[in-house]
């Protein structure tokens, strides 16, 4: 929605929450979509989505709650009874709901779960068994199948009985076993005799996923196939649902916006709340690794200065370069192979490609920064440095030389740590946040004391 359309509707719909007049706003909120109405109910106070919720109808509340953002989901957790929200959940596809009882509390989800009828029940039960973040976690279980040695016309007749409301672009075949063997497409029993075996139409190619498949993987297959749905099949290559191309749209917004956070030094359970005091602790949990970082760094110089004090007293004015441009190098190195991770590109998957492509980039990189770094302190350390204490050009030639292996170091680090973690379940994005520009700040700093020391006394 266009931000003028939306402060048209908050105009519309202020007096009515300030007189608390439920018949106007209910009339008024009828002609307007749930994805609408969700955006106000993420702008005004607790007392006024009270009202919004009292006038809508169970189906559209279902929609509001689904659409608004965690934070907001959370505060109506709390305002809403546990009746309305029974009611609510009961109205939601079941992978839906399984999401939305993940996020409230063991006891109210137990509760809830437990009100619900005994299919939905089941079926929800079985989703929240899978990792929120797999494909187990955000498929919708229901699915139109049919054995491959039905005809067109007994399987017309198994869509017109399946209770699903979504659309549906094709229908997936078994075998005797219930192992999945393919899919035929609609188109197909539109336009083949009735008596015409599945079997012989079936597609044994269809792409699929499993359960335990990470949703940024699934995102990938879905964007370099252009699928509009996938099957998901479990351990037993047995159906256990399926994903929509508009859940797969939900999923990259979520993993960019994780992704985002925690390469801004913060997490994503910073979206789930509107305390500042949470958030703040949240933020802390990253920065105080950081103070520590940096604490190493004055220590780093400290105890170099033991060494000759007048060498470092000269070349710390020349810290900051060091460090920041080591570190810049460093998480534009890393910025893109963590972009080409998440998205699965190719030559982001091979590791050589990608080493032999970023070390002639580094190579380059650190070249032109230690040329132009040591004309740029030629000129400063004969101005600030006594001739007396240093040797001013040996001082030069350490600041180049650390620059040019602090800019390698912190590229190598950019380069390696996002395939380490991914190896070991990390999520890559961290070697972009501060945590490891920190310690790449420690690194350049150290390298760059040392040269010093050595080649200025």
């Amino acid at each position: 929605m266009l931000p003028d359309e939306q402060e048209q509707l908050l105009r519309e719909i202020e007096p009515l929450l300030e007189a608390e007049n439920k018949p106007l706003l209910h009339e008024l909120l009828y002609d307007w979509r749930p994805s609408d109405i969700a955006e106000v109910v993420e702008l005004v106070d607790d007392e006024q989505r009270r009202l919004i919720f009292d006038v809508l109808e169970t189906p559209v509340a279902a929609e509001v709650l689904e659409k608004v953002n965690e934070a907001t989901r959370e505060c109506l957790f709390d305002l809403l009874t546990a009746e309305e929200t029974q009611r609510i959940i009961s109205e939601l596809d079941h992978d839906d709901a399984a999401d939305l009882l993940a996020e409230m509390p063991d006891e109210a989800a137990e509760k809830t779960l437990k009100a619900l009828a005994l299919r939905d029940r089941l079926q929800i039960h079985k989703l929240m068994r899978y990792s929120e973040d797999s494909a187990g976690g955000i498929m919708d279980p229901l699915v139109i199948s049919v054995p491959e040695d039905a005809t067109i016309a007994e399987a017309v007749a198994r869509i017109r009985e399946a209770e699903i409301e979504e659309d549906f672009y094709s229908v997936y075949v078994v075998d005797h076993d219930g192992r999945f063997v393919g899919d035929v497409r609609l188109r197909l029993l539109l336009t083949r005799p009735e008596q015409t075996r599945i079997g012989e139409l079936v597609d044994h190619d269809t792409i699929y996923v499993t359960t335990d498949m990470d949703q940024e993987e699934v995102r990938n297959i879905f964007s370099k196939n252009d699928l509009i749905v996938v099957p998901v099949l479990d351990e037993n290559h047995k159906l256990a649902g399926r994903i929509t191309a508009d859940r797969v749209i939900e999923v990259a917004e979520e993993e960019a916006a994780e992704d985002l956070y925690t390469m801004a030094g913060t997490d994503p359970d910073e979206l789930d709340t509107f305390s500042a005091l949470r958030a703040a602790r949240i933020r802390m949990t990253w920065l105080l690794p950081c103070l520590i970082g940096t604490g190493v760094t004055a220590v780093v110089i400290i105890a170099f200065r033991a060494f000759n004090p007048a060498v470092v007293g000269a070349a710390v004015a020349f810290v900051p370069m060091i460090a920041a441009m080591s570190g810049n190098a460093g998480l534009q190195t890393s910025t893109i192979v963590v972009s080409g991770l998440a998205t699965g590109h190719l030559a982001a998957l091979k590791f050589t490609t990608v080493f032999s492509r970023e070390v002639r980039i580094a190579l380059l990189v650190a070249l032109s920064c230690a040329l132009l770094g040591t004309v740029a302190g030629s000129i400063l350390v004969t101005i600030d440095a006594p001739e007396a204490a240093i040797q001013p050009i040996r001082l030069v030639v350490a600041f180049g030389t650390a620059m040019f292996a602090a800019i390698m170091v912190a590229t190598t680090l950019g380069l390696l740590l996002p395939f380490l973690f991914r190896k070991i379940g990390i999520d890559p994005a961290i070697s972009s946040g501060p945590l490891v520009t920190t310690a790449n700040d420690s690194i350049s700093v150290a390298i760059y004391m040392t040269l010093a020391v050595v080649l200025a006394s």
